[in-house]
This record gives C-alpha cells, structure tokens and sequence, in this order.
C-alpha cells in the first residue's frame, strides 16, 4: 500500500489519555455490514444460484476495504465525520444530498433490522409485538449511557452471534468438487443473477458504513497516530465480514440449491424450515435464528448512529455518545431515538423481509455512484498531501471505486424497468 507513514498531527483531547487498543470501530461496522438484510441476500443467492456467487463476494473484498480505509484516513486525520466534511468542503447543497441518500439507505437498513428481530422471534413463537418494542428500547437505552466504547463492544459482543452459520454451513457438508465447479460459472447473461449481483453489491458498501465509521472514529478521538492500527481493524473486519456473507450462501447452495428444491423464502422461519430436512429442525432454527438476531441488532445500533452523526454533522448539531443527554445535544439523541420508533412501527405494520432485504441491498448499489464519488473527492481535498493516496495504489483504488460506481450507474435502468 503506498501510504505514507502516519505522524501525529497533534492529539485531540480524547487522545491525550494512556494509549490504549483503538479497535472496534472497523469490526463493528463490519458485522452491522452483515447485517439481517445482507444474510437474506446470501441465503437467497445460494439457493437459486449456488456457488456462481461466490467469486462476486470474493472480489468485493478490496472494494470494501479500500473504501472504508478511506473513512479511516478522513476521520483520524481531520477530526470531522464525514456529512461534515462533504458540508465544508462542497457546501450545505452537497451535504444535504449525501444526507438524503444516507437516510434513504439507512431507514431501508433499520426496516429489514426490526423485520428481522420479528421474525426471528416467530420462529420461537415469540410476538413481533414483544420482541419488536424489547430491541427497540434496549437499542435506545444503548446509546443514553455516555459511552460510546460501551455501546461498541456490546455490539460487536451482539453481532458475532453471526459465526452461528458456520456449524450450520459444517452439518450441511459441502462438496468442493462443487463448489469450484459454481464459482467458474458466472451467468451475468441472466437477468435474476444480475439482480441478486446488484443486491450483494448494494449489501457491502452501503452509505451508512461510511458515515458510521468516520464518526466513530472521532467519537473514539483516533489521531493519525493510530492509523495502522485502525486499518488491521478495517482488514479483519472486511475479511469477516465477506467469510460470512460466503458460508451463507455455500450453506444453501450445499442444501436447498443441491436438492433442486423451490421453497418458498418469504420469513426468516421459512429460510430455516428450507434447511431442516438437510441439518435438522431445531439445529436449523437455532442457528439461523442466532445469525440474523446477531446482525440486525448490531446494525439497527449501527445504521441509526450512522444516520444520526450524519444529519447531526450537516446540520452542525452537537452529536457525541460520550456526552450525557443535556439541552446542547438533545437534538441528536431525539433523531436516534425517533429513527428506531419509526422503523419499529413501520414493521409492525407487516412487511415482507426476503423482498424488501433484496430491493433495499439494490437500491444501495444504485446509491453507490454519488456515496464513492464523493468518497474519493473528499480524499483529493480535505487530506493534507502526506495522508493521501499516491501512485499506484491511488489508480487501483480510484479504478475499483470507478467500476463499482460504472455497475451500479448499469443497473439504474434494469431496476426501473426501463
């Protein structure tokens, strides 16, 4: 990587106390990006298309580290998240814009979140009405205690439930021999593969990751000294995260997709029942109901801080989780509370999670053209020339960034119907 060596450009008060370990934000973001409406996307990607889905999630993993690298970069470095960058340095039309898709992203992010609680509480004959208000208040709760290193740990202690699909990916006993067999096929000729393409592209880079992780940064008051560091953080994140989203999707294409099965995935007990005659009934509920409780709950934390810094930062709103609610920053902790009320409710209105998971996933990847661009402007202008890219590092990440801005320009028309 041709990155200039970090040096401390002068610690902020937050970073004046005893160094200490500065992961987290990197994991956590990473776990919320595997959140309830990502493992839908794989499950439905392994049952209707197998392994031809794998290689997609393999070749995401650059894309997603070098963009939430960036993030790192901009936070560390400057001290702002990132609604308030793009707010200074292109003006408060610009910032309004990328607020708009932030909010876009992350209401369809928190809808699939609490779909997700509630069903996973049917499928233990547990009420949407009891489980739904019970994560909505814990959530709030969360971030009302002054700690913005509390609430991260619990929800990377929360989001690591995900790891259950592993054991479920080991009962079902994939075949090598297939599965390097799928991941040579690529059937970009059919128009449901690209579509599910698009759905795994909007589920990895969405913009609420970027706004999340530049804030948590300097909500954690990281200096350019604690760069490396930060990007471990980010690395082992983007590998988890992607080794998730692949044991999904080869746990179903090992299962449903193997045995030519066409069930029906409209719940999230109806995904389970889909792997009951392969890995057992109760095996099969417990280990999907593990996995998607674990990602929406931390990316319901997750996406209404990323929604709440960001409209805060546009707005020029005091926005920090370690400060106590007081008349200064009410108006922020109201938005966080307010963002997961609406997204309850909403549910409890009834929605159709595997439908509304998908379209949410592609309308990210139909967002991405305005989120990375702006990404990379910000990288060109608010880094002082020592902290920003260079040579040919500078052309791969730009080049990356280009073509998943090119895909998702590409399917602008093919979702419109046009």
């Amino acid at each position: 990587m041709d990155l200039v060596a970090a040096t401390d450009t002068g610690p902020r008060p937050a970073a004046r106390r005893r160094r200490r370990s500065v992961w987290g934000p990197g994991m956590i973001v990473m776990l919320a990006d595997t959140d309830a409406g990502c493992l839908i996307t794989a499950a439905q990607s392994g049952a209707q298309w197998g392994y031809a889905m794998v290689v997609p999630q393999l070749v995401l993993i650059p894309i997603l580290f070098v963009a939430q690298e960036i993030t790192v970069r901009l936070g560390a470095v400057t001290g702002k998240g990132h609604g308030r960058l793009i707010r200074d340095h292109f003006g408060v039309g610009w910032g309004m814009a990328s607020a708009g898709t932030l909010v876009l992203s992350a209401v369809g992010a928190l809808l699939t979140e609490f779909a997700g609680v509630a069903g996973v509480g049917e499928l233990f004959g547990v009420s949407q009405w009891v489980t739904v208000p019970v994560a909505t208040v814990g959530l709030i709760g969360l971030a009302f205690t002054g700690s913005y290193r509390r609430a991260e740990r619990i929800g990377i202690t929360i989001g690591l439930a995900e790891l259950a699909f592993v054991p479920a990916m080991l009962l079902a006993h994939p075949s090598g021999h297939a599965l390097l067999h799928g991941m040579a096929s690529l059937p970009l000729g059919h128009s449901s593969y690209v579509y599910l393409l698009a759905a795994n592209v909007g589920a990895v880079v969405m913009p609420w990751m970027i706004f999340y992780q530049q804030g948590a940064v300097v909500d954690r008051g990281l200096t350019p000294a604690d760069l490396r560091q930060e990007r471990h953080d980010t690395a082992v994140g983007t590998l988890l995260t992607q080794g998730i989203m692949i044991v999904v999707i080869v746990t179903l294409a090992a299962t449903v997709w193997r045995a030519g099965a066409h069930n029906s995935l409209d719940t999230v007990g109806q995904i389970a029942g889909s792997l009951t005659p392969f890995i057992g009934s109760e095996q099969s509920k417990v280990l999907v109901g593990a996995a998607v409780l674990g990602g929406a709950m931390v990316a319901a934390l997750v996406v209404s801080l990323a929604g709440s810094w960001g409209v805060a930062e546009v707005l020029g709103w005091r926005h920090s989780l370690n400060e106590k609610v007081g008349r200064g920053n009410a108006k922020f902790f109201v938005l966080y509370a307010a963002t997961h009320i609406v997204g309850a409710v909403l549910v409890l209105a009834s929605v159709n999670l595997v439908s509304l998971a998908v379209d949410v996933e592609v309308m990210n990847s139909l967002l991405l053209p305005l989120v990375l661009g702006l990404l990379l402007a910000l990288e060109a202008r608010a880094l002082p020339p020592e902290h920003r890219m260079r040579g040919a590092y500078r052309v791969v990440v730009t080049g990356l960034c280009l073509i998943v801005m090119a895909f998702g320009l590409y399917m602008v028309p093919q979702t419109l119907g046009l």
